[in-house]
C-alpha cells in the first residue's frame, strides 16, 4: 500500500500538471464537463488526491490506443473485470504529467513502443473501484496514436489484446470505453490535419 507521508511530495507535480489540463480542457460532452468539475473539486485536496491511497478517490490516467491508420482500436481484456477497455491505470510518484502517466502505462500494458499521445483529453470518467477496499477513480483519457506495423504484447494486468474496428467492438465491454471512440478519432483526424 502507498505510504501518502513520503508520497506526496513526489505527486506535487503531477498535481499541479492535473488542476492545469483539467482547467483549461474543453471537455468533449456534457457528462466529462460533469466529470471534469468532480475530478478539479477531488484535485482541492492537494497532491494526496492522485495517490491510490487517498480512499476518498484518487485521479488515474488511461487512453484509447489507435492504429496508425485509425481503422483499428487496441483494447484490452482486464483480468479482473473479465471487460474489454482501454489501456490506462494508477498514476506513480514519479509521473510529471498526466500524459507521461497515461504514456507509461499504455507503454507498459501493451509492450509497443514509439506511441504518441495527443496532449489534450478526450474524455473524464469517474467510476467506482475496489482500490482500498472501495474508491473511485477519476480518470482523465487521452488518444494514442501506434506506429505503423505496431506489435502488442500480454502483460500481466489483462488476460488479452485485441484491435478492434471502432463500429465493432467486442464484448462484453467496459461501460465507458465505447465513449471514446469518436473523440478519439476526432483527436487522429486533428493530427492529420495539423
Amino acid at each position: 500500500m502507498p505510504d501518502l507521508r513520503t508520497d506526496l511530495p513526489a505527486y506535487a507535480d503531477l498535481h499541479a500538471d492535473a488542476t492545469a489540463v483539467l482547467s483549461r480542457w474543453t471537455p468533449t460532452s456534457p457528462a466529462a464537463a460533469t466529470a471534469r468539475d468532480r475530478t478539479l473539486e477531488l484535485l482541492a485536496a492537494g497532491p494526496v488526491a492522485m495517490s491510490r491511497g487517498h480512499r476518498a478517490g484518487h485521479v488515474t490516467a488511461s487512453a484509447l490506443v489507435l492504429d496508425a491508420t485509425g481503422e483499428r482500436l487496441l483494447l484490452c481484456l482486464h483480468g479482473k473485470l473479465r471487460k474489454w477497455v482501454q489501456l490506462g491505470g494508477h498514476c506513480e510518484p514519479g509521473d510529471r504529467t498526466l500524459v507521461a502517466a497515461a504514456l507509461r502505462e499504455v507503454a507498459e500494458e501493451s509492450g509497443i513502443a514509439g506511441l504518441m499521445v495527443d496532449p489534450e483529453p478526450i474524455d473524464v470518467d469517474i467510476h467506482p473501484v475496489t482500490c482500498q477496499g472501495g474508491s473511485l477513480h477519476y480518470d482523465v483519457r487521452f488518444a494514442v496514436l501506434a506506429p505503423a506495423g505496431a506489435t502488442e504484447r500480454v502483460s500481466d494486468e489483462s488476460e488479452a489484446l485485441g484491435w478492434f474496428p471502432p463500429d465493432r467492438l467486442p464484448e462484453p465491454l467496459a461501460h465507458a470505453t465505447v465513449q471514446l471512440v469518436a473523440p478519439a478519432l476526432a483527436a487522429l483526424a486533428r493530427r492529420a490535419v495539423g
